[in-house]
This record gives structure tokens, C-alpha cells and sequence, in this order.
């Protein structure tokens, strides 16, 4: 049925967020003039918009992909970050591991660390934290949010706010040097903006794509932050920048 191949196209560029004409035709088994009339479905859906010779996904519909999905899309690159950051961490420091595909990686690298409280809403560190005994783990209540198989809410804020937080090792869905480290979530924001205020440290953990990107809240001024990990090396103003803030930046090899 035309409206099922439709949603089928839609969570397909969703999914791959840039595609060709040529692509979808192939993958649906229809013709270029079918394709056409069904982008302009979702064109008016305002899920898509087209460019030359092919299709995009608008930004606001950029962090629909499930949690599942996301957290396998460069699941290595995301490792190679993990690890890095993990090397940060001393044995008896207080740490949170905030929400996220990348942030979640860095558990099986803290096995070895003595006398570690990890404090997290992340439901999938609590998860990969169960295999490692040694792990002093805390975790705040509130209500699950799907999205990013965290927990959120006041309750999960007033938790937070009783601790002291060594380093804080955080995701984000944007980074510029004008609007700082931003977040497309506002459920999220204040559980973010309160690990920031409490904690000595902060380390973002962010792929290439999150540079020059800017979400819907700012939860920590780019000056502000300790240490930045990222897969590749960034452009000279952020590489200027972090140098006159005396931001260490980590590009793991």
C-alpha cells in the first residue's frame, strides 16, 4: 500500500539522513516518478527537504532515530572515544556518565579502577555496570525517557544536586564556540546543566558531526568545560579556541 512504502521512506531517511533518488528507487522497487510524488508527501510533512539529486532529513527530525539504531551507527568510532576518556579517570574519583550512545562505551574500560563511583541516569551503563562488581554504581529515580534510555525528571535532579562530582563525562547533540555545548532535549537540560554545576570537571565526548552544530538548549558555555574527545581533528577555531582556554583536546589515533 502507497501509505505504508511511504512510512517506509520516511523511517528509511530517518534512519540514513542523506540519500539519492537513484537509492530509493532501487530499495522500494519503484520509479523515479513514484519516488518523486511520495518525497513530496513527506516534504509537506515537513520531514524531509530536498537537494540536488537527492533528499535530507530536516535537523528537527535529526534525533528520532531509536536508541538502538543510533547507538550502532559508528559504534567503533564511538569506542576509540570511550576509551579515551576513560583514561581520565583515577582510581576513587566520583564520576558521572551522563545519557548517550558514545558515553556508554567507557564502562568495560573502567573495570580495572579501584574504589570508582559512578554516578548515572543512563540506563544502559547500569545494564553493562552489572558485569563489573567492583563498580560502586548510583543511580537517581524518576520516570524512564525512551529517547535516550535514561532517567529524568526533579526527582533525578534533587538526587544529583546532593553529590560532588569529580569529572563529568557528558554527550551532546551540538557543539559551537558561540552557543557552547547544546542539547536537543529540554527533558534533558536540567539534569545536564546540574552535573555541570556540581561537577570540578567536564569532559564532552562528541563526534566531528556535533562540531558547528546548534541544538535547542545550551547546558554548559564552550569556556567552560575541561577536556574535549572527538574522532578527528576539528577546524583551526575550535583548535584556537581550545588552545586559549587551555581546553584539552584528545583525538585518539
Amino acid at each position: 500500500m502507497k501509505s505504508c512504502r511511504i512510512q517506509e521512506i520516511e523511517n528509511y531517511i530517518i534512519k540514513h539522513e542523506n540519500v539519492s533518488l537513484n537509492t530509493l528507487c532501487s530499495v522500494f522497487d519503484v520509479s523515479k516518478n513514484t519516488i518523486r510524488r511520495d518525497i513530496s508527501e513527506l516534504e509537506e510533512k515537513g520531514v524531509i527537504t530536498k537537494v540536488y539529486g537527492g533528499i535530507t532529513i530536516n535537523k528537527d527530525k535529526r534525533n528520532t532515530v531509536p536508541f538502538e539504531e543510533r547507538e550502532i551507527k559508528n559504534k567503533s568510532e564511538k569506542q576509540v572515544i570511550a576509551e579515551a576518556a576513560s583514561e581520565l579517570v583515577n582510581d576513587g574519583d566520583i564520576i558521572f556518565i551522563d545519557s548517550g550512545t558514545t558515553t556508554m562505551h567507557m564502562i568495560p574500560f573502567l573495570a580495572d579502577k579501584k574504589n570508582l563511583t559512578i554516578i548515572t541516569n543512563n540506563l544502559n551503563v547500569l545494564v553493562i555496570a552489572l558485569m563489573y562488581p567492583n563498580l560502586n554504581v548510583l543511580s537517581p529515580g524518576g520516570t524512564l525517557f525512551r529517547k535516550t534510555n535514561s532517567l529524568i525528571g526533579i526527582e533525578a535532579v534533587n538526587f544529583l544536586r546532593n553529590y560532588n562530582i569529580c569529572k563529568a563525562f557528558m554527550a551532546t547533540t551540538g557543539v559551537s564556540i558561540s552557543k557552547g555545548v547544546t542539547n536537543s532535549s529540554s527533558i534533558e537540560y536540567q539534569i545536564k546543566k546540574t552535573v555541570v554545576d556540581k561537577s570540578d570537571t567536564v569532559v564532552i565526548l562528541a563526534d566531528n558531526s556535533k562540531l558547528n552544530v546548534t541544538s535547542l538548549l545550551t547546558y554548559c558555555e564552550l569556556e567552560n568545560i575541561t577536556a574535549f574527545i572527538t574522532n578527528k581533528v576539528p577546524p583551526k577555531d575550535f583548535k584556537d579556541f581550545f588552545k586559549e582556554n587551555d581546553i584539552q583536546l584528545i583525538v585518539p589515533s
